[in-house]
């Protein structure tokens, strides 16, 4: 009789468990961007947790819930704002589960659920594809077909999701084998070193900013070659995975490089350019920032402040010592922040540069938006204008919440409000001081940030009907 009753419950729970793996495996393909917030949201949980073990934190005691959540939001979600000193508050343990948390989150919410549902429904469904497919498009998502020639083909896929972790681990490993001397050089123990430099190249390619030593950069400010190693990982991990796939197979045939390659590349470079001049013009009389220095240190800063607000997150000034009108133009570049399924967030410069173009066509009275022989169809214009609006909403509720919360200067609480919504990491210091009910709000913005407005705007819409009829058009008056 016991017997009976054993099999009897073995069986229905193993019936239990692949009736919840059916459901798990049907929602990957079913609905791939409500599985990826999903998958998200679980990480997060269980990196609080891990975070908020004794063993996780100096001393053998459990940090605060508002901050081991607040952490892992921002480790998972690459941002690097934090409550608390990384450096000093953490154990080995508690750095490591960043470092992994990091590598994690910065492959990106798109890309990693579809390598999750790849696992395990054993084959990308065509859905899936689609949205593994848009993650490598301006698009992100969109209610027509994918356009192939903006994207890799869905039978690339797979091996779009291999590069991803490929050069994840190729990159990290040739910029730690690259910092490692340099920070010995810089004083840093040889043992030290051996896990400083992963980190830090974690930190830099996931676009983090989080530093294992006290202090952060500033032992490093005058250390250039360490300081342009970093730009350089942060600058890959910036311009996106797709593009990285399209220069590896395409490096020298610039006519062969997609438009979302071309748009990338030339939007990231002027707005790393105009970034540059902009500090320089405004801080160089700056006694708190680059008043100080000479005209070489001078520039190789502005150089460096405007790579690190794009969404890299180091900073070797005090970011709260900037001019006013500086802290404009950071929070304007932070809110473009970098590629398209990249580690970096905001909107993404090919937001920036489709709007750009549908602005110039405006202006010229043409009937369409083209660039380099291309024409840009009007679904990824609405997707453009409706990520800016999204985006703008999340930034300005969010600011007058916690403005409202702490009663702090306006001027600080937008800048570190964009800087967690772009997943940057740069503080004015006001994060740090943050009560714990601004913290969730930071946390939220951060979150909603880093998985996209777009990815948000379809895991929570309805499923998408087709409409087989028109409307009669009528034209609002508009400006």
């Amino acid at each position: 009789m016991a017997a009976g009753r054993n099999a009897s419950f073995a069986g229905g729970f193993t019936a239990s468990l692949k009736s919840g793996f059916d459901r798990v495996r049907s929602l990957t393909t079913s609905s791939p961007a409500r599985f990826a917030v999903g998958v998200f949201v679980f990480l997060i949980l269980v990196f609080t947790a891990l975070l908020s073990l004794p063993i996780a934190a100096t001393g053998g005691r459990r940090i605060a819930l508002a901050d081991a959540l607040f952490t892992a939001v921002s480790t998972i979600c690459v941002t690097g704002l934090t409550t608390v000193e990384i450096a000093t508050t953490f154990s080995a343990f508690g750095k490591v589960v960043i470092f992994i948390g990091v590598n994690i989150g910065g492959m990106g919410v798109l890309t990693l659920a579809s390598i999750l549902g790849l696992v395990i429904s054993k084959r990308l469904g065509l859905r899936a594809k689609l949205i593994a497919a848009g993650d490598s498009n301006p698009l992100r998502a969109h209610g027509g077909p994918v356009n192939e020639g903006q994207t890799i083909r869905l039978g690339e896929v797979g091996l779009l999701l291999r590069t991803v972790a490929l050069s994840t681990l190729l990159i990290e490993g040739l910029v730690a084998v690259a910092l490692y001397p340099t920070l010995v050089m810089a004083g840093i123990s040889p043992l030290d070193a051996l896990w400083e430099a992963p980190f830090y190249a974690a930190m830099a390619f996931t676009n983090t900013g989080f530093t294992p030593n006290p202090g952060g950069l500033e032992p490093f400010a005058d250390d250039y070659v360490l300081m342009t190693i970093l730009m350089i990982a942060v600058f890959l991990g910036s311009i996106g995975f797709p593009v990285i796939y399209a220069l590896w197979r395409h490096l020298w045939h610039v006519r062969r490089w997609p438009l979302h390659t071309k748009l990338t590349i030339i939007t990231t470079v002027l707005l790393f350019f105009a970034g540059a001049i902009a500090f320089l013009g405004l801080e160089y009389n700056n006694p708190a920032t680059f008043g100080s220095m000479d005209a070489w240190d001078t520039t190789f800063q502005s150089f460096f402040l405007s790579a690190m607000t794009r969404s890299g997150g180091f900073a070797v000034v005090d970011v709260g010592e900037l001019y006013g009108s500086s802290l404009v133009v950071g929070s304007m570049l932070m809110f473009v922040g970098g590629g398209s399924a990249s580690t970096a967030g905001g909107i993404k410069v090919t937001t920036l540069a489709v709007l750009a173009l549908a602005v110039w066509s405006e202006a010229k009275g043409r009937t369409s938006v083209e660039a380099f022989g291309r024409r840009i169809p009007s679904d990824v214009q609405r997707v453009a204008l409706s990520v800016v609006a999204w985006g703008a909403t999340i930034v300005a509720v969010s600011t007058i919440v916690i403005a409202q919360i702490s009663k702090e200067p306006i001027a600080d609480v937008l800048f570190d409000v964009i800087s967690g919504f772009a997943t940057v990491g740069l503080s004015t210091g006001l994060t740090a001081e943050l009560s714990d009910p601004a913290v969730y709000v930071m946390a939220l913005t951060i979150f909603m940030g880093r998985i996209g407005t777009v990815t948000l705007a379809a895991a929570v819409a309805a499923t998408s009907r087709s409409q087989l009829f028109s409307l009669p058009v009528e034209r609002p008056i508009v400006g």
